[in-house]
């Protein structure tokens, strides 16, 4: 999707009021494999950030169509783990979150497995097993997917009411959990022609470095010539993935319209200050959340 126009306001230090400018923040052009990679600006698109430094940010896609979400960063307070016998947030995180209309009394979560096991039709909060996929038609509950690299990937049939969030690593893209996203919001009555795709800030292929097994994974689940178009070479028989391009292609396979991809291209391992990486050693917790109005 094309950039958006940057914009500030003229408070930036309230809740909302600051347009964060990727396009202008990061790192210099470079191409990957005949396509644009993570630190090409000209394809970054602007996310609307809370707080300063950013707390978290909101994608104006989605809210301009009216979701409330948001995707956190390393500033953003009060989380803990999904794992943990307690919910995974504090008061003050649920502070912070309700001016966006998230109620996280209401949050289910999962303890995320790095697999496509879907928890289908949750109709409340809480624990909702070992699983990397939610969904629901359920107003006012948030799903909340947990990351520091994998993709937090956010699915919303306005029309049919339908939300589903994946979490998805290299294993649960070679085990279909975009594809089993997809599945779980069509359960739901959802079309997939009419599905708003976006991805939160994740590893970039300027960082994500890989070898075995995720080189024999990718090629025996999707063959060499996708493997190919996903990748570039590294060295020692290494590569550099591309996870964004792969899920944006698998999301298209399933239905998804690829003009309703929303990715704005912001790489955790790129960017310390802003969020949590586990390549780099950060090993907090970003969190993307959504709930149906």
């Amino acid at each position: 999707m094309a950039p958006h126009t940057p914009q500030r306001s003229e408070r930036p230090g309230e809740p909302g009021a600051l347009l964060y400018l990727l396009t202008s923040v990061f790192l210099p052009t470079s191409v990957f494999q005949g396509t644009v990679s993570a630190c090409d600006h000209s394809v970054m698109t602007s996310l609307t950030a809370h707080g300063e430094p950013p707390r978290y940010f909101t994608f104006p896609v989605l809210a301009a169509a009216g979701l409330p979400h948001a995707s956190t960063t390393r500033h953003f307070p009060g989380v803990t783990s999904p794992a943990e016998p307690t919910a995974p947030f504090t008061a003050e995180a649920r502070e912070s979150l309700g001016a966006v209309g998230l109620d996280l009394s209401r949050v289910a979560y999962a303890r995320q497995m790095h697999g496509a096991d879907v928890a289908h039709a949750i109709t409340r909060g809480g624990a909702a097993g070992e699983v990397d996929v939610l969904s629901t038609r359920a107003s006012g509950v948030p799903l909340a997917i947990f990351t520091a690299d994998c993709l937090a990937i956010t699915l919303w049939d306005a029309e049919a009411g339908a939300l589903a969030l994946a979490h998805v690593g290299w294993r649960g893209t070679a085990k279909g959990a975009a594809q089993a996203a997809v599945g779980a919001a069509t359960a739901l009555g959802a079309r997939p022609a009419r599905l708003r795709a976006v991805i939160a800030p994740s590893i970039g292929p300027c960082c994500y470095e890989v070898g075995e097994p995720v080189i024999g994974e990718f090629t025996r689940a999707f063959g060499h010539a996708r493997w190919e178009r996903w990748t570039r070479p590294s060295s020692n028989g290494r590569v550099m993935l591309d996870l964004w391009r792969a899920n944006e292609d698998l999301l298209a396979e399933a239905g998804v319209d690829p003009q309703a991809i929303e990715n704005p291209r912001l790489c955790t391992a790129c960017h310390p200050e802003l969020l949590y990486s586990y390549r780099k050693g950060n090993r907090g917790r970003l969190v993307t959340l959504a709930a149906l109005p």
